[in-house]
């Protein structure tokens, strides 16, 4: 599902070193469209929301299992406890968030699902303002009412056209505050423990925990149709393996500030494939709030890329 990991800003380049050439930006793109096909593969899997996310994380967390090993063979000193401690919580969080998100993808529209759920940047700059008193500008708290008034547009269109899909929208938006918390755990635990590390034991944590959660509520983990289990597989390859090794290595080669808003350019891609696979057709004033959701949340990125420069950078 949408963004790739977030790694801390201050290990990446502030431009693309020399001979990188196009090769970056062309993983970039293949993020982009890699992620933008996450709610298409959920619709098409048809199955509860905690069952799809453990299907997709556990076997994207199998096929990195043995890089995953031979990682932890090769290195010569011990992961980060601390680390280690952070990628639990991630997973929790990515957990809850994928519980919320693949659900809500089956009461709203796959772009609707898609578009609030990447909502997250923001929940990330209020929770760095409350609990790591981050000062945040005036460009900061103008883009976030440009956010909320593009999504009270989309909801209020929901609401016009259907009262129950607007439930699957105050999903995706509880999910992308789970995703927020998933960014700010994998922020501090990619200070103390490597990329692959840490995907790998935030995916096995996020697998016992959705798990679990599918034997609480007694949800069938077997039995679907084969279209069923072809959608797990595609969302765990496409989406979850190539979507975010992708980006990844877009992040090594590019810089943050300019990755993190090109992301937001999944809903875009979630909206586009949607309209011919699933016959789903956004009205203008649909189209309108998801585009002031999407500008604010780039405005987001801006305020808070500038804000954290140091001076005459």
């Amino acid at each position: 599902m949408r963004v790739a990991d977030p790694i801390d800003e201050r290990l990446r380049s502030e431009a693309a070193p020399a001979g990188a050439g196009l090769l970056p930006y062309a993983a970039l793109v293949v993020g982009v469209l890699a992620l933008g096909c996450s709610a298409l593969f959920v619709r098409w899997a048809a199955a509860p929301g905690p069952v799809t996310g453990l299907y997709r994380i556990a076997i994207a967390t199998l096929v990195l299992t043995p890089a995953a090993l031979a990682e932890r063979r090769r290195t010569a000193r011990p992961w980060s406890a601390a680390g280690m401690r952070l990628a639990l919580l991630g997973g929790l969080m990515l957990a809850l968030d994928l519980s919320l998100w693949n659900t809500s993808v089956n009461m709203t529209t796959a772009a609707n699902a898609t578009l609030f759920a990447n909502t997250a940047p923001l929940w990330v700059a209020l929770a760095s303002w409350l609990l790591f008193h981050e000062r945040l500008s005036g460009r900061f708290w103008f883009a976030l009412l440009v956010t909320l008034s593009g999504a009270a547009a989309v909801l209020g269109s929901d609401f016009l056209r259907h009262p129950t899909l607007t439930w699957g929208d105050a999903l995706a938006l509880g999910a992308g505050v789970f995703y927020g918390g998933y960014y700010l755990s994998t922020e501090h635990a990619r200070r103390t423990l490597g990329a692959l590390p840490y995907v790998w034991i935030m995916g096995a944590a996020c697998s016992v925990i959705l798990l679990g959660l599918s034997l609480a509520l007694s949800l069938p983990l077997f039995g679907y149709p084969t279209q069923t289990y072809l959608a797990f597989v595609g969302l765990a390859l496409v989406t979850q393996v190539t979507g975010y090794l992708a980006v990844g290595y877009a992040l090594g080669h590019l810089p943050a500030a300019f990755v993190s808003p090109t992301m937001v350019g999944q809903p875009v891609v979630t909206a586009v494939l949607a309209i011919p696979l699933l016959n789903e057709l956004p009205t203008p004033v649909q189209v309108v709030g998801g585009l002031a959701v999407l500008a604010g949340i780039i405005l987001v990125h801006r305020s808070r890329s500038t804000a954290s420069r140091p001076p005459g950078a």
